[in-house]
Order: C-alpha cells, then structure tokens, then sequence
C-alpha cells in the first residue's frame, strides 16, 4: 500500500504565501515522477508543476515565477514553494507519484486566496 498525504493548504491573502508538502509512505521502490495538480471550483483537474527524479522540472504557464517545485527523495516528499498568490489560484491541490508504471494520488488540500 502507498498513502500519499497533502498539507499546508489554507486561507490567505492575494500576493500572500503558502507552502504545500506531499509525503509518501508504504511500499515505496523508488519515485519517478512528483507532481502537483489542481483543481479549481467548477473546473477541470489542471497540471500545475513537476519534478522527476532525474532533476527536471517543469511549470505551468499560469504560474511559472510564482511556484517553486521541490522534492526531498530522502523523505519521499515534495514541496510547492507558492508566492504571490492570486485568486484565480484557488482550489483544491492534489499530489500525484509516479511509481513503479503506477500513478498516486492525494485527498487534496484546500487553498483559498482572498482578494
């Protein structure tokens, strides 16, 4: 079994900061794959950022110089380094792991920007 959990999710302000992990634990045999998703109110589960194990990272266009992706191999973790946030950021975050020709997901956590 593999349980991938999300926190750090929240209230804040526009151009305010938040800082989201992803920690995996269970069977894990090496991750591929850590990406973050969202999904905002109404709308579909959208890419948001990821990062391989071979260093690569990759951003979507709405939010390239504002989020910073990071992973902690050692602690089977990501990160998302989210600043000057904007309303349109809001919704849930997801953490997906790509593992083993398997992909994992999270129960999301909430994020809310207020104007």
């Amino acid at each position: 079994q593999v349980q991938v959990v999300e926190s750090g999710g929240g209230l804040v302000q526009a151009g305010g900061s938040l800082r989201l992990s992803c920690a995996a634990s269970g069977r894990i045999f090496g991750i591929n794959g850590m990406n973050w998703f969202r999904q905002a109110p109404g709308k579909e589960r959208e890419f948001v950022a990821s990062a391989s194990s071979l260093g690569t990272r990759n951003y979507a266009d709405s939010i390239k110089g504002r989020f910073t992706i990071s992973r902690d191999n050692a602690k089977n973790t990501v990160y998302l380094q989210m600043n000057s946030l904007k309303p349109e950021d809001t919704g849930v975050y997801y953490c997906n792991l790509f593992m083993r020709s398997v992909y994992y997901w999270g129960q999301g956590t909430q994020v809310t920007v207020s104007s």
